[in-house]
């Protein structure tokens, strides 16, 4: 049994001022303010990867654009990167900025003889292998979405700004013979929204810290004109990938208007009978995340904007349903890519969203004063709860079977959800693998998930988590930050199905979050009640000596600490005024 002592209450007046910044860097620029807190950052590359000439024949004081610079162009610049290419060598040069980013790339050039405009070639890329690939090749470099391998024009004597896509990597060629080119910077053009951490997570396993703050910056990087899924591929809205994302920004941004501005985006695109994006189960987790969203921000007038939709979304989903209590559904049937050619799978995880989506639909009913909605949303989850769908063995549905009580969450952990470690998971679907280990109580389980899972892609070189990761592809492969080698698998390009074979698979989607937001619920302990008036606190510290954070409230943010001493925990916590903590 686990005893609480020890805490104590501050009752904040102010702001807190401890909030962790973004872990962005370089030099902030206002000139192209896409909202009001939408900025642009200027970095300088961190290191050099690779180059095409090792003589200082053709590339010379390549190390000068390393250093941080003003941007700005003059007539005695001295000591700039040299270019020079000949019919026999066109000089190229490999950029790793440190980090994923969205944006593009700002070059600037020099005094030279020649006032033609140079020619180059860039090559953006999430891993070094892609930077260096070619459209169209055996590993599928595409162009999709955003354009990342084209062909421009800078000026003699200033600059060009270009790229909207997300990149760690930049490869630059010379396209022409005969140039001798001054290259003041290469400095990528970063936007973002400047937005603080409110929420943070720290514990004695530095592995879990860096996870957290990986999925809360990969969500971070896809909030841009909406909430989209990818910043290179599927900068989309997604409506079912919104859902982790959508957990990872309650728990760390707390409430921003990129989350409802998209919610209504993607019902006006997709007016009834439409499924939103085709897919019968997004529809679903639209619901879904409204029921969160209230449940966290208590916004009643927003929920009651979507009452009229809403209702209409349920009535229609209740005529999907059979004789015996089964889902029927039409549209493209879909939970994840992994699952999605496994027809037992698919039927159990849409019968359990459908139960989860009714429950929902019921709940929201009864916050709007609805009551005959209520109960008739309740009795058709209570009916579709009687079918039990059978023969499934995936993880993904086996865990939503779990969390709509349609299978014993204790049974299913032990002999399907920790069944060969952390083989056969989905980014996407790993969120609910990891809520329903914790319905089984298996939080020392699920901690090691994250470490394995997560883990595994932050040991390639990820600074960003992914599209899709199978931990069987890690053997023999090497980091996304080295050069391709022979014998040695290229992680990024050589694996990979369905949408996302080889080098069209993103490096940053959202949906891969899940272990933010499920850290600072089940560690951190922080539930969150009565439409964010109550926080209710259960942590659970598993094999951890300590585990601490923060997280916003509608109230403030709400700080907590957790500590072991002598096999109790012992919590201190910070609460903003006006909220309840049980």
């Amino acid at each position: 049994m686990i005893k609480i002592y020890n805490i104590y209450l501050f009752v904040l007046i102010s702001q807190f001022s401890f909030a962790q910044l973004p872990p962005v860097f370089g030099e902030k620029y206002n000139d192209k303010t896409v909202t009001s807190d939408m900025v642009k950052t200027y970095i300088s590359p961190q290191k050099i990867i690779w180059k095409s000439d090792e003589s200082g024949e053709f590339i010379q004081n390549e190390n000068s654009i390393l250093n941080k610079g003003n941007g700005q162009v003059s007539v005695n610049d001295k000591d700039l990167l040299k270019l020079i290419s000949t019919e026999t060598h066109k000089p190229a040069i490999l950029l790793d900025y440190g980090k994923e980013i969205h944006g593009g790339v700002k070059i600037s050039m020099g005094i030279r003889h020649n006032k033609a405009p140079l020619k180059l070639r860039l090559r953006f890329g999430e891993s070094v292998g892609e930077a260096m690939s070619d459209i169209g090749d055996d590993k599928n470099a595409t162009n999709d979405h955003s354009l990342r391998d084209f062909i421009i024009e800078v000026p003699w004597l200033g600059s060009i700004e270009v790229g909207e896509t997300g990149f760690r990597f930049l490869r630059i060629d010379v396209v022409e013979t005969g140039e001798n080119v001054p290259i003041k910077s290469i400095d990528a053009a970063f936007v973002y929204r400047d937005i603080p951490y409110l929420g943070s997570f720290e514990s004695s396993d530095k592995r879990l810290n860096d996870i957290w703050l990986t999925g809360a910056y990969t969500v971070h990087l896809n909030m841009q004109n909406f909430l989209w899924d990818g910043i290179k591929r599927d900068r989309l809205v997604w409506v079912g990938d919104m859902h982790p994302e959508v957990m990872t920004i309650n728990t760390v941004f707390g409430k921003h208007d990129i989350v409802t501005k998209s919610l209504d985006l993607a019902r006006n695109q997709h007016p009834l009978p439409q499924w939103m994006n085709g897919i019968s189960s997004y529809s679903m987790w639209w619901i879904l995340i409204h029921k969160n969203w209230y449940n966290y921000h208590g916004d009643l007038a927003y929920l009651k904007e979507q009452e009229v939709y809403m209702v209409d979304l349920l009535d229609l989903l209740s005529t999907y349903i059979d004789e015996n209590n089964t889902e029927i559904l039409n549209g493209v049937r879909f939970l994840d890519w992994p699952t999605s050619e496994d027809p037992k799978a698919v039927h159990a995880g849409l019968q359990a969203m459908m139960v989860m989506t009714f429950e929902a639909g019921s709940e929201m009913m009864q916050a709007l004063g609805k009551k005959l909605l209520e109960k008739k949303y309740k009795k058709i989850a209570k009916n579709l709860s009687k079918h039990t769908p059978k023969d499934n063995t995936t993880k993904q549905a086996a865990a939503l079977l779990s969390l709509a009580n349609l299978a014993n969450p204790k049974k299913v952990n032990a002999q399907i959800l920790t069944k060969d470690g952390v083989q056969r998971m989905s980014t996407f679907y790993g969120y609910y693998i990891l809520e329903a280990m914790a319905k089984a109580n298996d939080y020392n389980g699920a901690l090691n998930v994250i470490r394995d899972y997560w883990g595994g892609m932050l040991d390639l070189g990820a600074t960003t988590f992914w599209e899709d990761f199978d931990v069987l592809d890690t053997k023999n492969s090497g980091r996304i930050d080295t050069l391709p080698q022979e014998n040695i698998f290229d992680i990024h390009g050589d694996f990979g199905a369905y949408c996302y074979v080889g080098y069209r698979h993103s490096l940053c989607h959202g949906w891969a979050s899940g272990p933010t937001s499920w850290l600072s619920q089940y560690v951190l302990g922080i539930n969150v009640l009565d439409g964010g008036n109550t926080v209710k606190l259960e942590p659970h510290l598993g094999d951890l000596e300590f585990a601490k954070g923060s997280f916003p409230t509608k109230f403030g943010v709400l700080k907590v600490s957790h500590t072991m001493v002598d096999g109790a925990i012992k919590t201190e916590i910070e609460i903003p005024k006006g909220l309840k903590v049980i």
